[in-house]
């Protein structure tokens, strides 16, 4: 099983925990790539940050 289906499962389970019960296991792995994507990008602009010593704004 791949990282992003075993996401999804968790996801999914969580999601069930709560009472969500109407998205299709497509609608998961979805939500799981845009997550995933997200995450890169801010894993990227925090490097960026680094690189050129400026610090996030509180």
């Amino acid at each position: 099983m791949s990282v992003k289906a075993l996401m999804a499962t968790i996801l999914q389970d969580e999601l069930a925990s709560l009472g969500v019960r109407s998205l299709t296991p497509s609608d998961y792995e979805a939500i799981v790539e845009q997550l995933l994507e997200q995450f890169n990008e801010l894993e990227l602009n925090l490097a960026a940050r680094e690189l050129t010593g400026k610090q996030p704004s509180k």
